[in-house]
């Protein structure tokens, strides 16, 4: 088996999987332009802004497409080998994924623009409500854990490939200096977009190409900005601490935007490196089935590894968070949340061959950011030539870096909003202090957990955010229940990710406890676990005692009767 047909095989799978399964899904949730959507009807300015369907992809797509669908294929790959990674990102995302980002939007649509709490307290009453938001607040902390301790990371070490390229070179510090200049990018755009006329065609033939120049500049300056791990993480929380509580006009949707053109440009190269490249596959397509360690068997824990790329309950957060408040038809949602997640399900395909491409000797002791930005960076040495080495690695290293920062300050706004929700902190000042503490808590984990510490998180970031789309899809099983609709389209990735997850979060809990010495971090990760399972019996219990009290619909008996039935 080549790289080629494993790439033409998942394109094949994915198209399809939009046009058929994706368009079945539509008709089902019965899309209708008619409806004012919440960014039309409350229109503010700041939250709720109708968006071009192009722009709005741009914003989604890169907003949910960070470091989780690069680190968990890369790992997994390197402890299970690469067909059941291959195998679950496929029949995942078409089925399972892809679905959950597009029903949730939609329901968040359909309730105001509320959030996937706010939707769970209406239809399975407050403290359904309030559990299904802790839970979500929890999860969220662990998503930012992860992604700024990765990234901190990417911005100090960048591995031993460019060691020597010429004298006064930094890897790190260039990825940091490209990344800063990303973000000034995205700023001057929404700015730009703000306050002047200029057409957006026009901006995105500037800012595009600007991009590359960062890149470029960044290897030039790469030893400006040069910190530690620590300070580097401390300055991400405060990047998010700022971002999170700007418009949304003025850097997520700007940011976002252009930061879909860096996911597209990395998927192009992809496609060059796979069909031009002529890279030989260099792992085993299975290597076994426990690693004989507490949290390293295939069953569960290759479904967790492998979250965001397959499934991801974060990304419901995003759906009922910011995307539905910019939704300007109801028509957009398919593209914007089925069709986004697919090629997120790519981007996670592209990681998987960047691994693929490197023997094991050539893999050790390298990160999963470093892994990836040495492949993006031979698929653009293909174009540039080898002479270009410590650009094309850069701009790899970037990417990997762009899709964090296009995550973990949306993760912020998130908590802030859950926050609120749940202290009822409505003024500015609540604002600030929400903030405030979604930051100061990953903050403390990052000092408890050290060099390296998104290893310690990774497992329990995983299970809790595949869990949470289990949880979810309860939350849209109730609702459309009450609509009357049937929802088997909604049941079977629940029949499937409710057991797997629980199972995964099981044993998570329960190896965290017996490695602990004291109140550690391993003790913190254990309460964490329990504390999500409890939440999540919560929520169970009460979305059985709902579905029980929802009279079954009448038996249709014309053709007539099961067509009223089906809308």
């Amino acid at each position: 088996m080549t790289l080629s047909l494993l790439a033409l095989g998942f394109l094949a799978l994915v198209s399809l999987g939009y046009r058929l399964y994706g368009g079945f899904v539509a008709r089902k949730l019965a899309l209708d332009d008619r409806r004012a959507t919440p960014a039309v009807e409350l229109e503010d300015g700041r939250d709720f802004v109708p968006t071009p369907r192009f722009y709005l992809f741009g914003q989604h797509f890169s907003a949910i497409a960070a470091a989780g669908p690069i680190a968990g294929p890369i790992l997994a790959a390197q402890n299970f080998g690469w067909l059941p990674c291959l195998l679950w990102i496929g029949l995942g995302v078409v089925f399972i994924g892809a679905v959950h980002d597009f029903a949730t939007l939609v329901a968040s649509v359909r309730h105001r623009g509320h959030s996937i709490a706010d939707i769970a307290r209406e239809h399975l009453g407050p403290r359904a409500g309030y559990a299904l938001t802790l839970f979500l607040w929890i999860a969220l902390i662990y998503v930012i854990v992860a992604f700024v301790d990765i990234t901190a990371g990417t911005f100090v070490t960048g591995g031993e490939d460019l060691a020597g390229a010429r004298g006064e070179f930094n890897r790190g510090g260039a990825v940091a200096a490209a990344s800063t200049g990303y973000l000034v990018l995205a700023l001057l755009l929404g700015l730009l977009r703000r306050f002047t006329r200029l057409p957006l065609a026009l901006l995105t033939l500037l800012f595009v190409p600007a991009i590359l120049a960062m890149s470029w500049l960044g290897t030039e300056i790469s030893t400006l900005l040069l910190f530690s791990r620590e300070t580097w993480a401390l300055l991400i929380l405060g990047y998010c601490f700022l971002a999170s509580l700007s418009p949304v006009w003025l850097l997520l949707q700007p940011r976002g935007y252009l930061g879909g053109f860096v996911l597209y440009a990395a998927l192009l190269l992809g496609v060059l490196g796979v069909f031009c490249g002529g890279y030989a596959i260099q792992q085993p397509a299975f290597k076994t089935w426990d690693l004989g360690t507490a949290t390293g068997q295939l069953f569960p824990f290759l479904f967790v590894t492998i979250a965001c790329g397959a499934c991801s309950g974060f990304h419901g957060l995003v759906c009922s968070g910011t995307t539905s408040k910019q939704v300007a038809k109801e028509s957009h949602t398919l593209s914007v949340g089925y069709g986004a997640m697919l090629a997120e399900g790519c981007v996670a395909f592209l990681a998987l061959v960047t691994v693929m491409i490197f023997t094991n000797e050539e893999l050790r002791g390298l990160s999963p950011g470093a892994v990836y930005g040495q492949g993006i960076g031979r698929f653009l040495e293909l174009l540039l030539g080898e002479g270009q080495r410590a650009f094309a690695i850069t701009f790899g290293a970037m990417v990997f870096s762009t899709f964090v920062f296009d995550t973990i300050d949306v993760c912020t706004r998130l908590g802030r909003y859950l926050l609120q929700e749940i202290l009822g902190w409505r003024s500015t000042l609540g604002a600030v202090l929400a903030t405030f503490v979604t930051v100061a808590v990953p903050g403390l984990f990052l000092s408890l957990g050290g060099s390296g510490g998104y290893l310690r998180f990774w497992s329990l970031f995983g299970a809790s955010n595949q869990l949470l789309a289990a949880l979810t899809f309860l939350s849209i099983l109730v609702w459309l229940r009450t609509r009357g609709t049937s929802a088997l389209f909604v049941w079977l990735p629940l029949a499937f990710l409710l057991p797997m997850t629980t199972w995964a979060l099981l044993k998570i809990a329960l190896a965290s406890f017996a490695a602990a010495q004291g109140f550690d971090l391993q003790a913190v990760n254990g309460l964490a676990a329990s504390l999500l399972l409890l939440l999540a019996l919560v929520l169970l219990a009460a979305s059985w005692q709902r579905l029980r009290s929802i009279p079954r619909p009448p038996v249709a008996t014309s053709t007539a009767d099961r067509a009223l039935h089906e809308l």
